[in-house]
């Protein structure tokens, strides 16, 4: 079973909890991904995910509306050094598709539900190919 480290991105994109949502919602549909983390300095206090971003539509986004007034608060990280397997565990207990990856209290990484089906599914091809 590979490590997190093995499968994690650490092109991180991270915003602070002050940051405009519409503009962090630009910054993941221009990177192509599914969740912000949010840092106070190099402290992680937060993830923004897509599911946030229909929670405050669905309440009513206003025009100055902030990350931070949004976002899951005190996430559930994992080290780089723990297994994919553990990491599956505690995103399909957690019911969430995105894990921080943190070292010695410092973010280094993400790691997507879809990192984790690629690492699986690397030697299958599509049906029907």
């Amino acid at each position: 079973m590979p490590l997190v480290a093995d499968l994690m991105a650490a092109d991180v994109l991270a915003v602070d909890a002050g940051a405009d949502l519409t503009a962090a919602v630009r910054s993941m549909d221009e990177r192509r991904v599914g969740a912000v983390l949010v840092l106070d300095g190099e402290r992680l206090v937060g993830v923004f995910t897509e599911r946030d971003v229909l929670r405050a539509v669905a309440h009513g986004l206003t025009p100055d509306a902030t990350v931070g007034a949004w976002m899951t608060r005190g996430p559930e990280t994992i080290e780089p050094d723990e297994t994919a397997e553990h990491a599956a565990v505690l995103m399909i207990h957690g019911g969430f598709r995105h894990l921080p990856v943190v070292e010695s209290g410092k973010v280094v990484g993400i790691l997507s539900i879809r990192d984790l089906m690629r690492s699986v599914l690397d030697d299958a091809a599509p049906r029907g190919v």
